[in-house]
């Protein structure tokens, strides 16, 4: 058997539908914004490897700090010991931190980041001596992760269907537009005794369908948070690290986060870390001589030395102007695609078109429901995928989230990819 029919036969991916299902493809490298299957053909990924990879594929600074200190420690347990890479990552990470952070709490990735915020959050409130909370509040179209406490805090939808009986419940409210301001504070004002925490993925909501909505008016509603004690858990594991054009998504807003949740692109796309950053406030409810107000959560490879080293690789990159100067390459073209696309929106083909920093997103068109699944994602990935790009629309949204890696020749050809279906669409469709 090769390497495609023995996967086939042992592996269960993930967000895969898994009657009929078209054979995986063997990737064996990966060089900068390009991966290379067994064959020798290349495909430009286009959405980041699921939004980690920022620097590229086989970026040599990162390998090679990860090679530099495997060769010390790759692991030691995080309880009554701790290493260099996991002290410099944290002292780094609070110089940036959008708000008045003071402790890290390292966990495995983006979905148990969530759980560890609200595991404090609502620990807090039980270490203060207040009872009386015991709501959460969430946005709709919200997506936290895949774990119990995650999915709970998400819409109930697709994701979460087959588990709606067994997640806790969860005041949802809409993302705030400039008009509903009023009616969202009624909302709060109802229960805003009884809240213990707001979570939130700040300006966008990436697997809900890179919905995007403005600072002013998130920030409105995070006002009035504050002035309620209500603590702020901002989700920024797909918006950090200038997803959004600046380093974080938090910097757009006045009114900052008491919790901050981060992963993805932490270790620039190379391993698994996720970080749950929080105010003193927050962590001095956890100070005590009682032992019960302890937070009993931590994972076996907690702040794990290989993964804090490429995280602090990635930030050294990052904090370099080339790469700042790369980001704003990939905005620019990206606003001039979105002319060409907004041509296309008016014949009303597609709708909603829309960019915020590096990510520009709409839906097509179609006689089915807008949501993961529709079937014209199967039809535009292959396309895709014939012509050289890896792009893996979320039913029938399409958007590209290239890494900072990308070359502007790179860029035009994702979009001519993408004209290019839509093209064949209009056509296929006017047949029909």
């Amino acid at each position: 058997m090769n390497l495609q029919q023995k996967d086939e036969k042992y592996i269960w991916h993930p967000y895969t539908h898994q009657k009929d299902r078209l054979p995986a493809i063997p990737i064996v490298k990966g060089d900068k914004a390009l991966l290379i299957d067994e064959k020798g053909n290349k495909y430009i990924d286009a959405v980041s490897s699921w939004w980690v990879n920022i620097h590229g594929h086989g970026n040599k600074f990162i390998a090679k700090k990860i090679y530099e200190q495997a060769k010390k420690l790759q692991q030691v347990i995080f309880t009554g010991f701790t290493h260099e890479p996991a002290v410099e990552l944290a002292e780094k990470l609070l110089k940036v931190l959008p708000g008045d952070f003071s402790k890290i709490f390292y966990s495995d990735d983006g979905s148990t980041s969530t759980e560890v915020a609200i595991k404090m959050a609502i620990q807090y409130w039980k270490n203060v001596g207040d009872s009386k909370r015991n709501k959460i509040i969430a946005f709709h179209n919200s997506y936290h992760g895949d774990t119990f406490g995650a999915m709970s805090i998400s819409e109930r939808g697709i994701y979460t269907f087959a588990f709606q009986d067994k997640l806790f419940d969860v005041v949802f409210i809409n993302t705030p537009d400039g008009k509903n301001i009023e009616q969202l504070k009624n909302e709060i004002k109802k229960y805003k005794d009884e809240i213990v925490c707001f979570i939130y993925e700040p300006l966008l909501q990436g697997a809900g369908g890179m919905l995007m909505y403005q600072p002013e008016d998130l920030d409105q509603l995070l006002s009035l948070m504050k002035e309620e004690q209500i603590i702020c858990i901002a989700d920024e594991v797909l918006t950090g690290f200038y997803r959004t054009g600046k380093f974080f998504a938090g910097d757009y807003m006045k009114e900052k986060a008491d919790i901050i949740c981060l992963s993805k692109a932490l270790t620039g796309g190379t391993m698994a870390l996720g970080v749950t950053a929080c105010t003193q406030k927050i962590y001095d409810a956890f100070v005590s001589d009682d032992k019960t107000k302890t937070l009993f959560h931590g994972h076996s490879f907690t702040a794990n030395p290989l993964a804090c080293t490429a995280a602090v690789a990635s930030f050294e990159l990052i904090q370099k102007h080339k790469v700042l100067k790369k980001i704003e390459n990939i905005i620019t073209h990206h606003q001039k695609f979105f002319r060409k696309l907004q041509g296309f929106e008016k014949k009303e083909f597609i709708k909603n078109v829309r960019q915020c920093g590096t990510i520009i997103a709409f839906e097509v068109c179609t006689s089915e429901k807008d949501n993961y699944l529709n079937n014209i994602s199967k039809d535009f990935t292959a396309f895709s995928m014939k012509h050289g790009i890896y792009l893996r629309s979320m039913g029938n949204t399409i958007y590209v989230m290239p890494p900072y890696c990308i070359t502007s020749g790179e860029l035009k050809k994702i979009y001519s990819v993408i004209v290019g279906f839509l093209k064949k669409y209009i056509e296929e469709k006017a047949r029909a």
